[in-house]
């Protein structure tokens, strides 16, 4: 454990240049067998995991950003690789102030901070006063399953899944609506990193459409691949989705 921004940190980490950031309601552990392959950085997000949940940390797109921003200096990373998946998205907020330092971007089901995007059920629900704080308290095993985590995700997921991340889950979904979604990524043609988007096209929550959409905002040469029959983490069970990425973050 390290303090990062007053907020014990966990993180799997390696002298790599590669940062992978996860989303919710899962921690750094989505990614290893990422880490496996090319060694590198991830940090459960304040909120998550095994780091700490503190109630005055600012759960917002910005309050991350600043949060990330420590964590990169602090782990020497002048130039590196990141990886995002679903709210891990926050990197991009780093990314856009710091595209200098960006050496490639990975961009899976990420959440968009484009336009046109409107929240899923289960986010509205969350972003309701009291409305969801009853769906956290009402949260099982069974419910996450029943709102598409996978079974290889669910029992770690639920572990974790304490008070202190319930209410990181609420604050972040009622920081971010779609007018602050879209403004979030208002810069995103300053990142002209080379940059890979890859997208379930079944994925439940993020409409594989803004796989596009991100592709085209980006300011560098962007490549889609979306996976056919694949949902919100296209990785699980697809060792060519951890293949397609890890060859390009390591290739020339």
């Amino acid at each position: 454990m390290e303090t990062i921004g007053d907020v014990d940190t966990f993180a799997h980490a390696s002298r790599a240049p590669f940062l992978y950031l996860h989303g919710v309601p899962t921690d750094a552990d989505d990614w290893l067998p990422f880490l496996e392959r090319t060694g590198g950085h991830a940090p459960d997000l304040p909120g998550f995991g095994r780091s700490g949940k503190p109630p005055h940390f600012d759960y917002s797109i910005p309050g991350y950003a600043r949060w990330l921003r420590e964590y990169v200096d602090r782990a020497g990373l002048d130039r590196f690789s990141l990886v995002v998946h679903d709210w891990g998205a926050v990197g991009l907020a780093l990314a856009q102030e710091l595209p200098g330092r960006i050496e490639r971007l990975v961009l899976i089901d990420a959440v968009p901070f484009l336009p046109g995007y409107t929240w899923h059920r289960a986010a509205r629900l969350w972003r309701t006063p009291l409305v969801g704080e009853l769906a956290m308290g009402l949260t099982f095993k069974r419910t996450m399953r029943g709102n598409g985590v996978p079974d290889e995700l669910v029992d770690r997921a639920y572990s974790r899944f304490d008070h202190g991340t319930q209410r990181a889950i609420l604050k972040l979904y009622r920081s971010a609506g779609p007018d602050v979604l879209e403004a979030a990524g208002a810069r995103l043609g300053s990142i002209d990193a080379p940059a890979l988007v890859v997208w379930g096209e079944d994925d439940p929550y993020l409409p594989a459409e803004f796989a596009h959409t991100y592709a085209e905002r980006l300011g560098g040469k962007a490549r889609v691949e979306l996976i056919e029959g694949a949902g919100h983490w296209p990785w699980l069970g697809r060792p060519a989705v951890i293949d397609t990425v890890t060859a390009f973050l390591l290739g020339p």
